[in-house]
């Protein structure tokens, strides 16, 4: 038997349950069109920027007002640190001074009165005051604000004197001959330098055994320092200390000479009543004579 036809396929059923068939198709209806259809918004043409209202240019009055509130405020601030007479140098004051005066030190600095605190250049006041003051070690310039400077110094101290003459020349632990005065400061020994004789005079020159004997009265203790008359050099190892009361010390060369110093410390402890000591070799130090 032959199958259904395409026809009969596409038509339903009237014995199938809950389905009823089809009366009839009507005309098509046509789509709906959208209830409120809204136009096409022209594109913004490129490169073009729309123009800005009032509200724009109320927000950029507070920035505007800022920028001339800080030009006002750099302008006057400048004005009051260079233009005004509120910020100047009125004083200048000088302290650490021992041997010095502070007037000197004030007349070497020439610091001038009445410029505007801001522009003094500190370092070049701290170059003057060193230059025209050799016994000036260090000195420290700095603005007392709001009108002055101080200066802070520090003084060279001799740790040996050469004798000239008439006159002392003092020699500070660096080897600095920074002064010469007619009186010996007391309690700095005076150098005895006699090693023309000496077979390493040729090695060892004047100026290396100058330095010699400021290393050695440099690492004396300040108690020793006080008990030394005089800095014996003969050559480069050896060294003589000359205390008061007729005592001598044999040094050697002025290598370890702070542990030297710590051993004639303990013997002049331990034998008060000696005349000769020698701390050459630290570690085996020697006290004779009474």
């Amino acid at each position: 038997m032959a199958g259904a036809t395409t026809a009969q396929r596409g038509t339903p059923s009237p014995d199938r349950p809950g389905r009823s068939p089809r009366q009839g198709a009507g005309p098509a209806r046509p789509p709906r069109s959208p209830k409120s259809a809204k136009p096409d918004r022209p594109a913004k043409a490129e490169g073009r920027t729309a123009p800005r209202g009032p509200g724009a240019q109320l927000r950029r009055a507070p920035v505007l007002a800022s920028l001339a509130a800080a030009v006002l405020l750099v302008g006057g601030g400048a004005w009051v640190l260079y233009g005004s007479s509120w910020l100047r140098v009125e004083k200048v004051t000088a302290t650490g001074t021992q041997v010095l005066t502070p007037e000197q030190v004030l007349s070497a600095a020439a610091v001038p009165l009445g410029a505007p605190l801001v522009s003094v250049d500190t370092d070049e006041i701290e170059s003057r005051v060193r230059g025209r003051l050799p016994r000036i070690d260090s000195v420290d310039a700095v603005r007392a604000w709001p009108h002055g400077i101080g200066l802070k110094v520090t003084e060279r101290k001799p740790v040996l004197l050469i004798k000239k003459d008439a006159n002392f020349v003092e020699v500070d632990a660096s080897g600095v001959r920074f002064d010469t005065v007619p009186k010996a400061p007391a309690g700095v020994p005076v150098l005895e330098l006699n090693a023309a004789g000496s077979p390493s005079a040729r090695r060892f020159d004047e100026e290396r055994l100058l330095h010699e004997a400021v290393l050695v009265a440099g690492a004396l203790p300040a108690p020793i320092a006080k008990q030394t008359a005089q800095v014996k050099v003969g050559s480069y190892d050896s060294i003589v200390l000359e205390l008061t009361g007729g005592r001598t010390v044999r040094w050697g060369s002025g290598e370890q000479s702070d542990a030297k110093g710590r051993a004639l410390t303990a013997l002049l402890k331990a034998a008060p009543g000696a005349r000769h000591f020698d701390v050459s070799v630290p570690t085996a130090p020697a006290a004779a004579g009474s």
